[in-house]
């Protein structure tokens, strides 16, 4: 493995798909439909190579694998540098599996502009991958960032009629957030000579240094997550946004800022970290009620799963800030989980509105006389997000609340309510759209899922349901990585305690 730069590959594979895409030429059917088996078959192989090396990973360390190196910016001690550790591996399968699967729900909702609409797919894919492979901060920010330019144009070229609207949105708040933490990298690089982030982590900065660079950090990842009040721009966002658009942006954009926050924010900044843990317990537990209630009073059924992913993102950050095996834990599995649950929700909502081009809840009611099939996969992931036993949803969110316990009994207590508020909306949601009669004279023609559509959900019931019933190969990968950021946290806490000691 030592002379094959694996990570690169499979970093830079969908971008040269996108390459041969863009080199197709001939009538406008006949690119279309080469276009998306060039997308799909890249993405395929794409995965098959991230098994390849989730395969080859060695849980056992925590030390990152498959490490590639090259002098990029000598002058600047700035270098081009990629591996995984047990935190980032999981990601980036989350990634790979996704992509071939939102091509594949695009096959018949995308006409216009198919050929373009795969390039970017692909392009996103490439900047996806990157960004949780770089282990050098200036590579980190320019995947981090250049994220934003296909996502920006899925939104903003196949959206809905306020698709201009939700793109700028989305573009503005992003940006904003980031360019704070730009200027964070600056004073890291000028404070520390390195942009490398294992020698960043294990660099002292001084406490006054790390309240700034935290905040700015925060800044940027709070967007990203989204941590309530800077939330806004994510239903609208989900709304506007093609199926596959919204499914990449819940399942994987939302987790650039949990991921920031666990590989950045807590082990280079651990005394801003526990200064402001109360801030973030503060505005989670808020994200997680009032979102949850918002969710409650929505009409439009992609409205209310974006709300809910304000809400279940909430747990995330509550889990990261406890500092406990447990909690951080539970941070990751439950970013892994709504990755896939709320990817396979707005699938759902997806088979409905290429049938009828409607999401609004009342225009529905009695399907599961028309779509038993729909019923039972749409039940199976709606008591996931609710959290039950036996589903991905409940493990995350099972030990964040194990994690916070020994922490924050509070906390605890009022992130709980959420799991009730979650089972009252989406069961809500289910009742309306589910059951009763048949009334809609629009429904009575309807047809239940081909199997084109029951391809693209059977890898995600099988996950949710593997990664309910038997965690242990999540767990694994992750648990030494966690261990081993929990003890750099400890030791940093405790030389800043010894240094203040000192001084008085």
């Amino acid at each position: 493995m030592t002379h094959i730069p694996i990570l690169s590959l499979l970093t830079f594979l969908p971008l040269a798909g996108a390459l041969f895409i863009l080199s197709i030429r001939g009538e406008e059917g006949v690119v279309a439909r080469n276009a998306r088996h060039v997308a799909l078959w890249t993405s395929m192989i794409n995965f098959a190579l991230s098994l390849y090396i989730w395969i080859n990973f060695n849980p056992a360390t925590a030390d990152y694998q498959f490490v590639e190196f090259a002098v990029w910016m000598p002058s600047l001690n700035i270098n081009y540098k990629m591996g995984v550790d047990g935190i980032s591996m999981l990601f980036v399968m989350l990634t790979t599996l996704l992509t071939p699967i939102c091509v594949l729900a695009s096959w018949e909702s995308i006409q216009v502009r198919v050929k373009e609409f795969m390039i970017a797919f692909l392009v996103l894919e490439t900047f996806m991958i990157g960004m949780f492979c770089a282990m050098d901060m200036v590579v980190f920010y320019i995947f981090f960032e250049a994220v934003l330019i296909p996502m920006f144009l899925i939104i903003g070229v196949w959206g809905g009629p306020r698709r201009v609207y939700a793109s700028f949105k989305f573009f503005l708040y992003t940006l904003l957030g980031s360019v704070l933490m730009l200027l964070a990298i600056m004073a890291m690089y000028f404070d520390s000579g390195s942009t490398d982030i294992l020698s960043l982590t294990q660099h002292r900065f001084s406490v006054d240094l790390q309240i700034w660079l935290w905040l700015a950090f925060f800044a940027s990842f709070a967007v990203k997550i989204p941590m309530w009040p800077v939330h806004t721009w994510l239903p609208d966002a989900h709304v506007e946004a093609p199926t596959a658009g919204s499914v990449i942006l819940a399942a994987v954009l939302l987790k650039f800022g949990g991921y920031g926050l666990l590989r950045f924010s807590l082990p280079m900044f651990p005394e801003a970290s526990v200064m402001f843990t109360p801030l973030i317990y503060t505005l989670s537990v808020i994200a997680v009620i009032y979102t949850s209630l918002v969710a409650l009073a929505q009409e439009d059924m992609k409205k209310l799963i974006a709300y809910s992913s304000v809400a279940h993102m909430g747990f995330v950050t509550i889990g990261a800030f406890t500092l406990t095996v447990q909690g951080i834990e539970g941070s990751i599995y439950q970013m892994l989980a709504h990755g896939v649950v709320s990817a396979a929700l707005f699938l759902i909502v997806g088979v409905v509105y290429d049938r009828i081009h409607s999401r609004n809840i009342a225009d529905y009611g009695g399907l599961v006389h028309k779509m038993p099939s729909y019923a039972l996969i749409f039940m199976l992931f709606m008591l996931a997000s609710v959290g039950l036993p036996g589903t991905a949803g409940f493990v995350g969110e099972f030990l964040v609340l194990v994690g916070v316990f020994q922490v924050n009994t509070w906390v605890a207590a009022l992130a709980a309510t959420g799991l009730v508020l979650g089972a009252a909306y989406m069961l809500y949601l289910y009742r309306r759209v589910i059951f009763g009669t048949l009334t809609k004279e629009s429904l009575t023609a309807i047809k239940d899922m081909g199997l084109r559509e029951k391809v693209v959900f059977a890898p995600l019931v099988i996950l949710v349901l593997w990664m309910g019933i038997y965690p242990a190969p999540f767990l694994d990968v992750m648990h030494v990585s966690v261990e081993n950021m929990i003890t750099q946290i400890e030791t940093a806490l405790q030389a800043g305690q010894a240094v203040s000691v000192a001084g008085q």
